[in-house]
């Protein structure tokens, strides 16, 4: 079954340079010159993974996440401007899963939305589905739910995946390298903040405790803490 991506790009070049390179790569895509459009097609649940661009004619891209984050886990994959370090934290703060610099390598483009819809394909299909506890936390792998006293923490697909792994290895240091590997899907390169922007987030959201649940190993990379 063909992975329907939704693209949100309103430079028609671009856009129909993409969506031509990914129907060649097996994906079935919908295309949006605007965010209003791209809006709309998303929060219909047409796709299973969105593309899109920050700089769009009537609404932001950032917008568009917002209001699709009010709505929908749907994984969506930013386009940002080369070197744009502001546009991707506030991206990543919003709830982006990750995001590719313009211009884009298209090969890239499609390796790092084969990795996202790889892991939750992989989470929906394991056998290891038994609902796991980390203190006050619960994790059920069959819905890629995390519960926090029985709350659900709202988290998009790539924050439960760094946080699964972090559960996983409780109490023990997970390198930068392999959890980078493992969650994301693709290698840690310099200056790429992608998987701190995305432990962030998870402090936050977690409550902002101090000492934080999520323990930075200095010059080696994260632990997750279980409270008493």
């Amino acid at each position: 079954m063909q992975s329907r991506v939704l693209l949100v790009e309103d430079d028609d070049e671009l856009r129909e340079l993409l969506a031509r390179y990914l129907n060649n790569q097996g994906f079935s895509v919908r295309e949006a010159a605007n965010g209003r459009d791209g809006l709309a097609l998303a929060l219909a649940q047409d796709c299973d993974i969105v593309v899109l661009d920050i700089m769009l004619p009537d609404i932001s891209g950032l917008e568009v996440l917002r209001e699709l984050r009010a709505e929908t886990h749907l994984p969506v994959v930013l386009l940002t401007a080369r070197g744009d370090e502001t546009d991707r934290i506030v991206g990543f703060e919003v709830g982006a899963d990750d995001y590719i610099p313009k211009p884009c390598n298209p090969r890239e483009l499609v390796a790092r939305l084969q990795a996202l819809l790889r892991r939750i394909a992989w989470d929906q299909k394991t056998e290891v589905n038994a609902a796991r506890t980390y203190g006050d936390l619960r994790v059920e792998p069959g819905h890629r739910r995390i519960y926090q006293n029985d709350k659900a923490l709202e988290l998009t697909a790539t924050e439960y995946e760094v946080l699964q792994v972090l559960l996983a290895h409780a109490g023990s240091a997970v390198r930068k390298t392999d959890l980078m590997q493992w969650a994301l899907g693709r290698r840690l390169e310099a200056y790429d903040r992608t998987l701190d922007m995305h432990v962030s987030n998870l402090r936050r959201k977690l409550g902002n405790e101090d000492p934080p649940r999520i323990e930075t190993v200095r010059g080696l990379g994260y632990s997750y803490r279980v409270p008493e």
